[in-house]
Formats: structure tokens, sequence, C-alpha cells
């Protein structure tokens, strides 16, 4: 492959100077060496760039123009990043500073609402003052602000009129419809993605190559207000990033397709056509998680169509869409027998093996996504780094991942992202609590996060809690811990998602051959009296690989891991005022005929979705008593 660029590069210095040449020779002013040296130049910096260039590639299967794109994209976001990166450190040297300038920033820019005139924004001189004249908030104080925005009222909340309305992925209740603007999606990139492609590359140099990268994203399906604001989930989509997709290998036409079952095919098609594919990309782990078990579904009729160089019957494509595809495709025997010899091996270890070069899997693997990390490192992505890049939500950005290669996932806020308050822990509860700021919070401490941000919400409660555990300068580091509508809590014994996995994790150990595949709970109460039994308890339900039944002891073993865990929970089982969990086994792809109902329910887009850990919907848990086996 060297030498067509080197010919390109003689060609261009030979060009130059023989267009400097006929220049100097109509007259113009410039001095007789200029021309061979400015060929010179010209050439040598091309060889240069070739040089560059070569070093990064893997394969022999890219286009000069793809790769020269790559090039130029990959280098423009590291000077950026780099940049960013700078100003982060010297904001988190300065965070009161840095908190009370973003804070003014939102105040001055939607002064002239409606929502700002009623709370006489122009007049807050700094953050203690918005503190004593706006309330803290819940989406109740919003809804009906947001539903005039939706109908064609401006300058309601915001100055401008939003890019989208952005619905949360439900998680922890109801989904809820927020404003999404240029500004949020702005600071999204510049603070995160830019920042956090700059760790990455600091962190995992291998990945600074021309490699292409398997990014599993998904059209969403948009419906319009009543003023055609478009309605969906506020995350990148193909639309958004086009201008980067010859970074990825799943060709263009795929993102037109409106099935995810399809789209996902698709993704694993032309990820298994590439065997030099750097990195694995995905919003969440369990997007990667999931794609993998539709590879050991589907292996077969992929290797199929990669042999033969086309494009299953089994999809439901539109004719422009599939020619379009399957131009792109040619009959290559040589992989399709490489992958089938990897495939007939297993899949423990199965993406190193598909893909040499492989190194990094890039997706939040924190908070509900925990457990699909762990199967994803210790199943099919053996041996491969992972890294979790961001701490955000729909509200937008809210902080970073420095220490990609710590196993704990600590996120650095961003000061220049939002105006953050903390809760403490202990008074989530109080009718009117009082807030601290970046610069007042304690390492060891859990508080609820309450923003303000770009999109219009302002002392926000979003619901997260998150623990302080150190300080870079002088801002924060935190931890995700749980959402407050994801605790288990009977009795009010509280008993939060991470400490729940933790206590599942120690029992499946418990269980010979058992493999977690995926979990939820509920609250007995959920359930009315269709369980039986007067004590309070918890409904476990787990889908497991390699093993068909759980014995009594064995159900047992999560009440006494649990119970080991949390004293609180211990002390109302000794009482008797909670009765023993009920533990669950069910079918083989349960969770994922669930996932497909939340999704549907919600309107949440595959590149969002948050499995719910606690199922507050009776319909959820009587699908999956429905499912029970065991």
């Amino acid at each position: 492959m060297s030498f067509p660029w080197i010919y390109a590069a003689l060609t261009f210095g030979f060009a130059v100077v023989s267009v400097a040449v006929a220049v100097n020779g109509n007259n113009l002013a410039m001095p007789p060496a200029a021309p061979v040296i400015l060929g010179v130049c010209s050439l040598t910096g091309m060889i240069l760039l070739w040089r560059d260039i070569s070093s990064k590639l893997k394969g022999d299967h890219r286009t000069w123009g793809s790769l020269l794109g790559q090039y130029v994209a990959v280098k423009a976001v590291g000077l950026l990043g780099r940049r960013q990166r700078r100003k982060l450190e010297l904001d988190t040297v300065k965070v009161k500073e840095a908190q009370e300038q973003t804070l003014l920033k939102r105040l001055r820019k939607n002064a002239d609402t409606c929502y700002g005139k009623q709370y006489n924004f122009s007049s807050i001189k700094d953050s203690d003052a918005f503190r004593a004249l706006h309330p803290i908030t819940t989406y109740e104080h919003y809804r009906g602000l947001i539903q005039r925005i939706a109908t064609g009222e401006q300058k309601v909340i915001i100055a401008e009129k939003p890019l989208i309305l952005a619905m949360t992925s439900g998680t922890s209740g109801p989904s809820a419809m927020l404003l999404s603007t240029k500004d949020t999606n702005t600071e999204f990139f510049l603070q995160g993605v830019a920042v956090c492609l700059d760790v990455m590359r600091e962190a995992f140099p291998e990945t600074d190559s021309l490699q292409r990268t398997a990014k599993l994203f998904y059209t969403p399906t948009f419906r319009q207000s009543e003023a055609g604001i478009p309605i969906g989930p506020n995350s990148s989509t193909p639309a958004s990033s086009r201008h980067m997709l010859n970074l990825y290998t799943t060709p263009a036409p795929a993102f037109e397709v409106p099935s995810e079952k399809d789209t996902l095919y698709l993704h694993l098609l032309f990820a298994l056509k590439d065997p030099t594919v750097g990195t694995l990309e995905s919003n969440f782990a369990s997007t990667v998680f999931y794609a993998f078990t539709a590879l050991q579904e589907r292996w077969p009729e992929l290797v199929e169509d990669i042999h033969r160089g086309q494009i299953s019957s089994t999809l439901s494509l539109e004719p422009k869409v599939r020619a379009g595809l399957e131009a792109l495709m040619k009959p290559d025997p040589q992989r399709a027998a490489q992958l089938r010899a990897h495939f007939q091996e297993g899949f423990s270890g199965i993406a190193k093996r598909l893909w040499p070069h492989l190194h990094l899997v890039l997706a939040v693997d924190s908070g509900s996504n925990q457990i699909y990390g762990e199967m994803l490192r210790d199943h099919y992505c053996k041996g491969v780094p992972f890294y979790s890049p961001f701490y955000a939500a729909t509200e937008g950005l809210i902080g970073v991942n420095l220490w990609p290669q710590e196993s704990r996932r600590r996120y650095l806020l961003c000061p220049r992202s939002m105006f953050c308050e903390f809760l403490p822990e202990s008074s989530l509860e109080d009718e009117a609590p009082q807030t601290l700021l970046m610069e007042q919070v304690k390492p060891g401490e859990s508080y609820e996060l309450v923003v303000t941000n770009a999109s219009g919400l302002f002392r926000y409660r979003i619901g997260d809690i998150v623990k302080v555990v150190g300080f870079h300068n002088q801002c924060p580091i935190v931890e995700f811990q749980y959402r407050r509508g994801q605790m288990l809590s009977v009795r009010g014994e509280k008993v939060s998602e991470s400490l729940f996995l933790g206590a599942l994790k120690k029992a499946v150990d418990q269980w010979p051959g058992a493999q977690l595949v995926d979990y939820s709970c509920a609250e007995s109460g959920i359930l009315g009296d269709s369980m039986g039994g007067s004590d309070p308890h918890y409904q476990v339900f787990v889908e497991l690989k390699g093993v068909r039944n759980l014995t009594e002891e064995q159900r047992y073993k999560l009440d006494i891991c649990l119970q080991q865990d949390s004293a609180v929970y211990r002390s109302f089982r000794i009482k008797g005022s909670i009765g023993p969990m009920r533990v669950q086994l069910v079918a083989d792809g349960a969770f994922q005929e669930l996932r497909k109902r939340m999704m549907e329910h919600s309107r949440t887009s595959p590149n969002t979705f948050k499995m719910q850990r606690v199922l507050r919907r009776k319909e959820y848990v009587d699908f999956l008593l429905g499912k029970t086996v065991s």
C-alpha cells in the first residue's frame, strides 16, 4: 500500500515545483530559489505525513480518502482535547470562581424569560443570593412549563428554542420530558468527549491509531410536539455524528434501518469483516453485552454472509438500503474460515481472537451497568481494557473519568458544565434541606446532586446519590452510589443497588456452575396478596447461565449474604419485621424481552436504556413471574 502514497507525495511535490517555476517564469516577484525550497518542503511534508499515517495503520483494506479523513479528524480532536483538559485543570484550582461564573452565565442568558423574570435573575449577583431566592426543585416544578414550550410558547424557561424535548430513561420512575439545547450538546462535546479522548490516548497509547471503531448505536425514533419540536432520547445519533461515520466499521446506510435487531446484525457483520478493529464503543456496557449475546446466537448466519459476500435475507431492509450495503460486500471465504474457527473454540475471550488488535472497550460500566462490565471482562472480553469515560444524564454532563486504568469508577465533577449543590444523605427527607457547594463537601460523605444546567433546570434534584471519595486540586471526585427511586425499602431499611448487587455476587459465587446474566427486584407490596404471606419481603428475579434450578438452601444464601452486608436489614430479619426474600430463576432471554417491553413503554432508545433494578410497575413483575422456571 505504500507505493500509491509515495507516488502521490512525489507527484504533489513536483507539481508544486512546476507551478512555482511557471509563476517565476511569468516574471512574478519570487526569488529564484524559492520554488525549489517550496517544492522540497512540500515533498518533505508529504513524506512525513505518510510516515505518520503508515505508523498508525493496521491492515490494508482502507481507501486513501478515508484514511486521510480519519487522520485529520483524530488530529483535530486531539488538539482540542489537550486544550480542554488544560482548561479543566485550571478550573479545578479555582473551583468556587468557575462555579460562580457558570451559574451567573446561566442566569444572565435566561434573565429575560418568563421564568427568569419571576425569580428576578437579573438581580442575582452570586450563588448565595441565588440559593436564597430560588427553591430546590423536582420535575413537577417544570412539567407545566415544558408543556407550554412543547406547544410553541417561547422564552418560557430558556431564551432559545430547544433542539429536542429529551425523554429520560425512566430508570427510577416515570419518564420525564426535559429540554436539550445547543449549549448542552456543545458543553458535552468540549468538556466531556474531547477531554476523555485525550485521557484515553494518554492511558492507552495503542488507541492513537488509524484503526476503525465498532460503534454500537442506533437511530432513535422521534415524534413531534404540537410546535414541531422533536421528542425523543437525548443521546448522540448517527445523524448528529454523520461527519464522523468514516471512523466506524458500520457504513452509513445501516443507520437508516429502523429495527434495532437488524441494525445490530449489520453492526456485527461489518465489524467481523474487519480484523483490524481497534475499539468497541457504545454508550453503555449493557449494549456491548447484548451485542455479544446476539453474536453467540447468530454467528453461523454472519459467517455465511461474509463467505458469500451478501446480506441475510432475514433482515427487513428497504431495497435502496440493501443495495447500498451489498455494494460494500465481497465474498471473503478466508476471513469466514478464520471466524468460524474462532467461534468453534468457544466464546470465552472471543473478542481478542476475532480482533487481535483490539485495544479498548469504551462504554460506561458503572451504576446499573456495573454487572454488564463485569460479565464482559470475565467472559467475552477477557484481556481487553475498559474505559468508562463519563458520568452523565439527560440533564447533561456531570463528570469525567481521569483515571481510566483504575477498577473503581471515579469521576471528576466538571466545574463549568453545571452549577452543583449537594444535599447530605442524612437530610434527604427534610422539608427544607440546606445544600453545600463543591468546596464544602467532605470526603467519605454521600450526597444527592442538585444541579443548575444549561437547559432550563434550576436547583434541580436529579435523584443521584454520589459519594465524595477525594479531591483533584479543589474539585470533588465522586463515585455513583444509587438512584433514589432504586432503593429497596419495605421497612425503611434502604438497601441500595450497589449494596444488593454486592450481596448477590457473593451468593452466585456459592451456587456451583452459576453465572449471573441479569437481575431485578421488587418489593412485595407491589404484588398485593398474590404472593401470599404477611411479612413484607423482596422478590428477586435472576437469570443465570450454567444452572437450571436452585435449591431452597442456595436461594437462602442470598438472604444471608445481604444480612452480612447490611446490619439494618439483618436487624429487621432477626425481629421478623421483614420476611426472607424469595428468589425466582427466570428463563433464558427473559431480561432481553423485559428490556424490549420497557423501551416500548417509556419510548427509550437502545442508546440510553438502563435496566431497572427495582421494579415499580406491577406489569413488569407479572411478566417476570410468568417467565419463572424455578
